[in-house]
């Protein structure tokens, strides 16, 4: 199978299981991020906020991964071009610490858009410049 075939499938793919692996990813997430809440938007006293950014990557990470494998168009549209925009962000706080709360809240604010617009949106590609759902 060619690769362009795989990764951009006309039809895309399902894990078996994959909706209760979306389930867990996206709680695992939510608790990472309210963890990170300590870390970003208050003076906590330790580095103990820091397990909850590692919850929220590697769940963020397991998300990606399962919108890739459905089909890799997810990378063109704005929901998956929002990741990458969210990770930059998150890097901008390590020599930007004194904007460490407003980037956090910057984040959220990209996640809940996203997250919650419509299709036409959600599903727009920059690059194609139209709503993408597969690669014709």
């Amino acid at each position: 199978m060619a690769f362009k075939a795989w990764f951009f499938p006309q039809e895309s793919r399902f894990l078996p299981g994959q909706r209760w692996m979306n389930v867990l990813f996206r709680t695992t997430h939510l608790v990472g991020l309210g963890g990170l809440g300590a870390g970003f938007l208050y003076p906590a006293v330790d580095q103990s906020w820091q397990l909850y950014l590692y919850l929220t990557l590697i769940s963020g990470v397991g998300l990606s991964l399962i919108s890739i494998y459905s089909n890799g168009i997810w990378l063109f549209q704005l929901r998956g071009q929002a990741v990458f925009v969210k990770l930059l962000l998150l890097a901008l706080i390590s020599p930007f610490p004194e904007l460490k709360a407003e980037l956090f809240i910057l984040i959220i604010l990209i996640s809940g858009w996203i997250a919650h617009a419509p299709a036409r949106i959600r599903y727009y590609s920059l690059y194609h410049r139209r709503r993408i759902e597969s690669l014709d």
